[in-house]
């Protein structure tokens, strides 16, 4: 890998415009030069077997990122190094273009940001997830993604594309009801506010929208989630899904160090809680174990999200499968890209 570096664009602004307040954080950036874009999914509890990343670390920081070891790979830290040290695929939509145009590709669901979030910051400049999005709509490949980001708004046009020729469905990941709880944990993630924005805008554009309410952490969010689903609801989500919180390898350590310094009077009963709910453990590994809790307390949680997605009106099943849309352009039409 090589850092990217670019000297000055004379006919390029240097006026920019925060929808939140900027971060202190100093951003690396790497270019990475994989050969292949899509990942496999061999886990048996995830209902997806192919995911895209087109960046790997992720600026939102979020403390719980399940992600993070995965940037130890790469030589970097698991702490404030998958904060800021982002990688880049630049060639991924053309990597993605070939893999569709392979006679093995069946035109099975892509899930964008399986690992880290597809719409973060970088993507503005970079339009990568973008690109990737544009090779799905031409060869009318299903797709799936999972963000927080309120740039993802930038793509509604595109996104209706997929909805009316292929299929789509944008999960947005909302924790927490408060924005000012939520910057603490997601330092550097669009507010909660605008991410509901967000879902009701692609909501009224006519394209499935769902929340995520992950992670669930006992002892600090778990009260939110009557209101995320009500106000999900309102924002036109159709469907709603939680997880517990999962703190594998060194996510734990970052996570309680955050943990303790945002919120110093809660620490002893988030862990405590979180212990009550993983058998006295504070994670789980095991497949169809690790989404999920267990014991008296965990049930209460699963109670609050069944009686609250019926309460905001959620619909036992959104009804949308995946059709079999896929095709590849032909002769003419692959003159015209």
């Amino acid at each position: 890998m090589r850092t990217i570096a670019n000297p000055p664009n004379p006919f390029e602004s240097q006026h920019r415009e925060w929808l939140d307040p900027p971060s202190q954080v100093k951003l690396h950036v790497y270019s990475d030069s994989t050969r292949e874009i899509l990942s496999r999914n061999e886990s048996p509890d995830l209902p997806f077997r192919w995911s895209l990343n087109p960046y790997r670390g992720c600026f939102h920081a979020c403390a719980y990122c399940y992600a993070r070891p995965s940037h130890e790979y790469w030589g970097f830290g698991a702490g404030t190094d998958f904060d800021s040290k982002i990688i880049v695929k630049p060639e991924a939509a053309a990597l993605l273009r070939q893999t569709l145009l392979k006679p093995s590709w069946k035109g099975e669901l892509i899930v964008f940001s399986g690992n880290t979030d597809c719409y973060q910051p970088l993507e503005a400049t970079y339009s990568l997830t973008r690109a990737c999005l544009e090779v799905c709509a031409e060869f009318r490949n299903p797709v799936g993604i999972i963000t927080k980001a309120a740039l993802i708004v930038r793509d509604i046009e595109l996104l209706k594309r997929l909805h009316e020729t292929a299929w789509v469905q944008v999960y947005f990941s909302v924790p927490f009801v408060d924005d000012a709880i939520a910057r603490k944990v997601e330092p550097q993630a669009p507010s909660i506010t605008k991410r509901l924005e967000a879902m009701a805008a692609l909501s009224k554009a006519g394209i499935a929208t769902a929340v995520s309410i992950a992670p669930v952490i006992p002892g600090l969010n778990e009260d939110d989630i009557p209101e995320i689903l009500r106000r999900a609801r309102e924002a036109g989500a159709t469907a709603a899904t939680y997880a517990l919180l999962r703190l594998s390898g060194n996510v734990e350590s970052v996570f309680l160090e955050r943990m303790a310094e945002a919120f110093p009077d809660r620490i002893a009963k988030i862990t405590n809680r979180l212990r009550e709910v993983r058998g006295g453990k504070l994670t789980e590994s095991d497949f169809f174990k690790r989404h999920q809790g267990q014991g008296t307390y965990w049930n209460m949680v699963e109670q609050l999200f069944e009686i609250g997605r019926k309460k905001a009106g959620f619909p036992e099943d959104d009804g949308r499968p995946i059709p079999y849309t896929f095709r590849r352009p032909g002769p003419e039409q692959g003159l015209l890209f």
